[in-house]
C-alpha cells in the first residue's frame, strides 16, 4: 500500500454569517499516498483553494475549522501554533501559487530567493545554498543557471516565473507539494513543459501532489485520482479515467460536458461586406536599454496584415510574448504602433491625434482579461458603464438608463447598477466588462484572453454570451486567447502568430484538421487532454445520435 502523506477527515471550514452559506467547505475527506497526484476541481467558490490554506495553516481570520482533521505523515496539523506550522512550510509542505509575479519579492535576485528557503529554516551555510539554488535552476529546465540566479523576477516570462516559484517549492523536498492554479495563465506549450515538470519530480521524489484546477485539460494529463468539490461540498471521488468516462454525479457530467471540444462547429456563413477592421502591415518594436546600458530591439509585431468582417470572429492565438495582446492593443492606439495602416470600416485611423481620434474611439473596444482589474472598485457598476457614453456627450440619466438595459443583455438584473465590482463573481465581473465594451455600440470587440481565468462552465456562458450578442448586432470580434479549445469553438478563422509575425491564417475547421505550419502543428499537439476529451466527446456525440 502505497504510504498516506496526507489525509483529510471530516473537515468543516465556517463562513462569517453575512456569507452566502455557512460553511466554505464541510464534512470534506480524502487522502493522498507518496508519488500520487490528486486533482481536486470544481467552479470558482467551490471550496478549492480553501482547502490548500487549510492545509497551510493560512486561512483568512475570518474563516475558522468547525471540525474535522488534516494529518500530515501522521502527525496532526490543527491545533499546532504558528510556529510549529512556520517550520512546516517549505519543509514539509510546499506550494506553488498561481501567480508567481505577486508570490516573488520584486527587489531581490532569483538566487537569493532560492537561498532565503534554506536560510528561514536553518538548512546549509551560504556557499552551500548558491550551489543549491544552481543546481533547482537546472533541475527545473531554466537555461543558464548562473545568469538566472543574477536576475529579478520581472527580467523572467511567465513561464520562467512560475519554474522559479517550483524550485522554492521543492527547495527543502518537502513530502507534499500543494498546486493551486499553476498553469491558468500560461499557454499551452509553457503549460505541457510545467506539467511535464511537477509530475517528473512527483515521481523521482517520491512526492505526494495537491493539484488544484479548473482545467479538466490538465486534469486529465496530471491526475491519479479526482476529487470534485461543489459548493465546499465533496459530490465525487474516484481515479481519473472512471470520472472523466463515466461520471456519476450531475455536476460532474455538467463540467465535463462544458469542457470546450477541439471539434470546431460547422462554420457560419458570413455574408461580404466592407471589414469591419483592416489591418496592413502593422509593426511595433520595443527598445530597452538607457544611457548607460546598451540598447535592445525586440519587433513584438512584424509586419501583420488581416481584416474582420462585420459579425465575424477572427482568433489570434499563439505563445506568451508572441505579439498576441500587442497587436491588440495598437488596433485600439492604446499603443502607438510604428507602421502599418489600421483601418475602422472605411476610417484609416493611423496617424490620427488622439484629439482626432475621440470621435473614432467608440467604433472599437476592448474586453480585458481580469475586469477586476480593469473596473474602477469605488464607482458603481451603472456608472462603470455609462461613463464612457458620458464622455461621448450622452446625458448621464440617458446613459444610467441604458448601462441598466446593458446588463440585462448581458444577463444580469439591471438593479445591479447600483453595487459595486466587489460584490460580483469573476464570471459576473466579466458580464460587466461587456456590457461597458457595449455601451458605445462598438463595430469591433478586441476581447483579450476574455476567459482565460473563468472556470469551465462559467467560460461556456461567457462565449455564448459573446456568440449571441455578435449574432444580435453584427460586431466583428478579435478574440485574442492562448486556449486553442475556446479557439476551436468561437472563432470563424484563426491566426497563428510566432514571434510577432502571423505563420498562418485559415478557416478554423481547416486549421484544426490541416494546420500546415510546423509551429502550428507544435501548439496543437501541446493541448492537455486532447485524446482524453476527444474520446469525451465522441461518446457524447454518439450518445446523443
Amino acid at each position: 500500500m502505497t504510504e498516506r502523506v496526507l489525509h483529510v477527515e471530516g473537515l468543516s471550514l465556517s463562513l462569517p454569517n453575512a456569507a452566502d452559506r455557512r460553511f466554505a467547505l464541510k464534512d470534506a475527506s480524502f487522502q493522498i499516498g507518496a508519488g500520487e497526484t490528486v486533482c481536486v476541481v470544481g467552479e470558482s467558490g467551490s471550496g478549492k483553494s480553501m482547502t490548500a490554506h487549510a492545509v497551510m495553516g493560512l486561512l483568512p481570520p475570518a474563516v475558522k475549522v468547525a471540525a474535522g482533521s488534516i494529518r500530515l505523515a501522521g502527525r496532526e496539523l490543527l491545533g499546532l501554533d504558528e510556529r510549529d506550522m512556520r517550520r512546516l512550510r517549505g519543509c514539509d509542505i510546499g506550494m506553488i501559487f498561481q501567480e508567481p509575479m505577486t508570490s516573488l519579492n520584486p527587489l531581490m535576485r532569483i538566487g537569493d530567493q532560492i537561498g532565503e528557503m534554506f536560510e528561514a529554516h536553518g538548512a546549509l551555510h551560504p556557499a552551500a545554498r548558491n550551489k543549491r539554488a544552481l543546481e533547482l535552476i537546472e533541475e527545473v529546465g531554466l537555461p543558464d543557471p548562473a545568469h538566472i540566479v543574477r536576475v529579478y523576477p520581472h527580467q523572467l516570462s511567465g513561464g520562467q516565473r512560475q519554474r522559479v516559484m517550483i524550485a522554492m517549492a521543492l527547495a527543502l523536498e518537502p513530502k507534499l507539494l500543494i498546486a493551486d492554479e499553476p498553469t491558468t495563465a500560461l499557454d499551452v506549450t509553457t503549460q505541457a513543459q510545467i506539467l511535464r515538470l511537477i509530475d517528473r519530480l512527483r515521481s523521482e521524489h517520491g512526492t505526494a501532489v495537491l493539484f488544484i484546477t479548473h482545467d479538466f485539460g490538465v486534469v486529465a494529463e496530471i491526475a491519479d485520482r479526482i476529487v470534485v468539490l461543489q459548493n465546499g461540498e465533496i459530490c465525487e471521488t474516484g481515479k481519473t479515467g472512471d470520472v472523466l468516462r463515466t461520471p456519476s454525479h450531475d455536476y460532474t457530467k455538467r463540467l465535463i460536458a462544458a469542457v470546450p471540444s477541439l471539434t470546431p462547429p460547422e462554420p457560419r456563413r458570413l455574408a461580404t461586406a466592407t471589414p469591419a477592421l483592416k489591418i496592413d502591415g502593422l509593426s511595433k518594436t520595443y527598445r530597452s536599454g538607457g544611457f548607460f546600458a546598451k540598447g535592445r530591439e525586440v519587433a513584438a509585431v512584424d509586419n501583420v496584415s488581416f481584416e474582420i468582417l462585420p459579425g465575424e470572429t477572427l482568433g489570434l492565438v499563439g505563445e506568451s510574448g508572441s505579439g498576441k495582446s500587442t497587436v491588440g492593443r495598437c488596433c485600439l492606439r492604446l499603443i502607438e504602433p510604428d507602421g502599418g495602416m489600421i483601418r475602422l470600416e472605411t476610417v484609416e485611423i493611423q496617424g490620427m491625434t488622439q484629439r482626432m481620434l475621440r470621435a473614432h474611439r467608440s467604433r472599437i473596444q476592448m474586453i480585458f482579461q481580469d475586469p477586476y482589474a480593469s473596473l474602477n472598485p469605488r464607482r458603481s457598476v451603472g456608472r462603470i458603464i455609462a461613463e464612457g457614453p458620458v464622455a461621448q456627450g450622452v446625458d448621464r440619466s440617458t446613459a444610467m438608463l441604458q448601462a441598466r438595459e446593458l446588463l440585462d443583455l448581458v444577463g444580469l438584473a439591471p438593479a445591479a447598477a447600483d453595487r459595486y465590482p466587489h460584490e460580483f463573481s469573476g464570471g459576473q465581473r466579466q458580464r460587466i466588462g461587456i456590457a461597458r465594451a457595449l455601451a458605445l455600440n462598438p463595430k469591433v470587440l478586441v476581447a483579450d484572453e476574455a476567459v482565460s481565468a473563468l472556470d469551465v462552465s462559467v467560460q461556456a456562458q461567457i462565449l455564448d454570451l459573446i456568440r449571441e450578442i455578435q449574432n444580435r448586432l453584427q460586431v466583428a470580434v478579435l478574440f485574442i486567447t492562448h486556449d486553442l479549445r475556446v479557439a476551436a469553438q468561437i472563432c470563424d478563422r484563426i491566426a497563428v502568430m510566432q514571434r510577432g509575425r502571423i505563420v498562418e491564417m485559415a478557416a478554423t475547421a481547416e486549421l484544426f484538421a490541416n494546420p500546415a505550419h510546423d509551429y502550428t502543428q507544435m501548439l496543437l499537439a501541446a493541448v492537455p487532454g486532447r485524446e482524453a476529451f476527444a474520446h469525451t466527446h465522441e461518446t457524447e456525440t454518439n450518445h446523443v445520435t
